[in-house]
């Protein structure tokens, strides 16, 4: 940063001269580039702009007319200002004509009472403009050390904004090109006065170049993007005019964003990460107060105050994940891999979308985004849907779920939690949701949408299934025999969970569990011995088939 010329007045070699401003007051904020020393009346074409001309004057012409032409002559050429000594051209003040000149013209005119030694002003001018283009050069090494690690560990959007904000120790916003709010970091701001109106707002600041400082809204603007495909602006809201390490601050982190879109093109959209980060700091109560949750989901075109709000998860059904990241049915084998890989990635990232145009095509607002990985639940895609006063629930969900059903397939399933009628209740709904979602994901059939209400029985047990009081009962009806599998490696509680769900139907449950009717024979007896349970009893059946359900619920993870 260059010294503007307020600072070289406080310099001690300008002090000695007992400096005085004559003209241009208040333009005393103009930067100092260089200092030239010039006792020549026609220096004007010797200039570049930026430079302090120091001259005793000796050199000036008496007729008012040129010394008018002089002064314009420099204005001309971009000089900051113009220091004359006093003394040897000039006794007590300078002619009225240069002053009136200066003044008309805005170029800051500073006499010196006392006889000065010039090179000691350009010495203590030119060392403090080295100094300061030395801390930019730092400044500038550490901007590119520090984005240049964030940059290798594939920091995200959020982290970058948050590293640019604490640099800054200013608000700074990364929006799309339609003006909604990817990620923001409020820097101790007040998020809902910060994202008031953002779209209407950001609308209003049109730079005409890549990276430009706005007056009028005090915002530092630059566009991300990359190979001619700008996707968004990265902007550091007010503190007045930016310094040139802000500049280079700000165009570093957007150069690191679009480095790392172009690095990543599989991974989800910057929209959905930041519908799933606001879900996620729902969920995780992260937001001290309601408003500020409303404030970011409004930024982001989905209003939450005052509607009323239903939560939905989309999960694949157990092995329904192939290779191919495709949700048309359930894979052959081992072919979907370990949870959370690639393949899981891309399929949910594929009903991310399908989700984001069904609610779209609905012309309901809503967040969707993906969430917690490493929580119990695994990877899923969570929906925050915002319904007007009047709109049926029912049957805004249905037409959401026909589209993403006929988009991705029967490989997913779809839980919705309750209506609830504000942002804090919104976490009830999403556990809810959760628990359908994880009794409903490996059910049979081909069914897509579910509610509390359509898992019956197994919904309740699953409910319950934490109750020490169920654990009791799984135990005391089926433990004989989950002893014995564990013990024999045999696996007679497959079968008789088999040959009950198929309604006692011996026939079809030997076919169903690839064995010979001889051989389901045999262990249907070797069971009702373990369990010293008859098999032929309705009531007994009902009562292990209920504990069947109930130990597939106690065996997987809580939320």
């Amino acid at each position: 940063m260059h010294p503007s010329l307020a600072d070289v007045l406080e310099l001690d070699a300008v002090r000695r001269g007992q400096p005085r401003v004559v003209a241009g007051a208040d333009r005393l904020d103009a930067r100092v580039r260089w200092v030239h020393v010039a006792e020549v009346a026609d220096i004007g074409h010797l200039l570049h702009g930026g430079e302090l001309v120091l001259t005793t004057g000796i050199a000036l012409p008496d007729e008012p007319d040129r010394l008018r032409g002089y002064v314009a002559e420099l204005a001309e050429a971009g000089a900051s200002g113009l220091m004359v000594e006093l003394g040897r051209r000039y006794v007590g003040e300078l002619p009225v004509a240069l002053r009136a000149a200066a003044e008309e013209h805005g170029l800051p005119v500073i006499a010196l009472a006392r006889e000065t030694v010039f090179i000691d002003i350009t010495e203590a001018v030119h060392a403090r403009i080295l100094d300061a283009q030395l801390d930019e050069l730092r400044a500038s090494e550490q901007l590119h050390e520090i984005f240049t690690r964030l940059s290798v560990e594939g920091a995200s959007p959020a982290e970058v904004i948050r590293q640019v904000a604490a640099l800054a120790r200013r608000p700074v916003v990364l929006e799309n090109l339609a003006h909604q709010v990817l990620a923001v970091e409020t820097a101790g701001a007040d998020p809902a006065e910060l994202l008031a109106v953002w779209e209407t707002r950001s609308r209003a600041v049109r730079p005409d170049r890549r990276t430009a400082y706005d007056p009028a809204s005090g915002w530092l603007v630059t566009t991300v993007g990359a190979r001619d495909e700008d996707w968004g602006r990265l902007i550091v809201v007010g503190g007045g005019p930016p310094t040139p390490r802000d500049v280079v601050l700000i165009e570093r982190a957007a150069t690191t964003l679009a480095l790392a879109r172009l690095l990543d093109r599989q991974a989800e959209s910057l929209e959905r990460q930041a519908h799933g980060t606001i879900i996620a700091g729902i969920l995780a109560r992260a937001y001290a107060d309601p408003a500020e949750a409303a404030a970011r989901a409004r930024a982001l075109g989905v209003p939450l105050a005052g509607r009323r709000l239903l939560a939905a998860v989309l999960r694949p059904r157990t092995g329904a994940v192939p290779a191919g990241g495709s949700l048309d049915g359930p894979a052959d084998g081992p072919a979907g891999g370990p949870a959370g890989g690639p393949a899981e990635h891309e399929a949910l990232a594929a009903l991310a979308e399908a989700a984001t145009a069904a609610c779209r095509d609905a012309r309901l607002p809503a967040l969707v985004g993906l969430l917690d990985e490493a929580g119990p639940q695994g990877v899923r895609v969570g929906v925050l849907i915002s319904l007007p006063a009047r709109a049926d629930a029912e049957r805004a969900l249905r037409q959401i779920a026909d589209h993403v059903r006929k988009t991705c397939g029967t490989g997913a399933v779809m839980a919705a939690g309750s209506v609830v009628e504000s942002i804090r209740d919104v976490r009830r709904s999403f556990l809810e949701a959760d628990q359908v979602a994880d009794a409903a994901c490996r059910g049979s059939g081909d069914r897509f949408l579910y509610r509390l209400p359509d898992l019956r029985l197994r919904g309740l047990l699953h409910l319950l299934r934490d109750d020490a009081r169920l654990q009791t009962f799984v135990e005391r009806e089926l433990g004989p025999l989950l002893e014995y599998d564990a013990q024999r490696g045999t696996d007679l509680t497959r079968v008789l969970s088999v040959y009950l769900a198929a309604g006692r139907n011996k026939a079809l449950a030997a076919q169903q569990a690839h064995l010979s009717r001889p051989a389901l024979y045999e262990r249907l007896r070797r069971i009702s011995r373990i369990l010293d349970a008859d098999l032929d009893d309705v009531d007994s059946c009902v009562s292990l088939h209920v504990a069947l359900m109930a130990l597939d619920s106690v065996r997987r993870p809580s939320p």
